[in-house]
């Protein structure tokens, strides 16, 4: 029996950087994923969802499917969020699921499944005691992080992609 290509979900939030997202799912694909994109309502608006639906061969979704009705995504084995915002990384923390990636992270986490996380935010945002303390927790319960330098700038895709892979190690 054939063995089955992993499946990384891609997720951004609302961030400048998500619309370069298409280099993570070029760079994971030729790592032999099959890559899925997933967006928060405010991440949707820097992506070309068109163009990563057919890149990766998935609709790429921001919202929760109707009650009842098949996922079109197949069930993730990793996860790697890039950007995230500080908003969103607060917001995880407290387990709460308001748009469908941060319903995904809290699932994964409580799953156990390999995430990476790369934040973008102002120093002064990473330095407030909540997001501080946010990090903190996502840490301990096996999130791993990966920085950009400044706070704000390029995601360093190769190395959120480096980093899942000894996560899964």
């Amino acid at each position: 029996m054939a063995e089955r290509t992993p499946v990384l979900y891609a997720i951004v939030t609302g961030a400048t950087p998500a619309s370069d997202v298409g280099e993570l799912v070029r760079l994971a694909q030729a790592d032999g994923w099959d890559v899925c994109v997933v967006a928060s309502p405010n991440g949707a608006r820097f992506i070309d969802v068109s163009a990563l639906a057919a890149e990766t061969g998935h609709p790429v979704r921001s919202q929760f499917k109707e009650p009842g009705t098949v996922d079109l995504l197949p069930p993730a084995d990793a996860l790697i969020v890039a950007p995230i915002t500080s908003n969103s990384l607060a917001k995880w923390a407290c387990g709460i699921g308001d748009t469908l990636p941060l319903a995904m992270l809290v699932e994964a986490v409580g799953g156990g499944r390999p995430v990476v996380a790369v934040p973008h935010a102002k120093p002064e945002q990473m330095a407030f005691p909540a997001i501080r303390e946010a990090v903190k927790k996502l840490s301990e319960w096996g999130v791993r992080f990966v920085h950009i330098d400044g706070g704000l700038g390029t995601v360093p895709w190769d190395a959120a992609l480096k980093e899942l892979s000894r996560a899964r190690s």
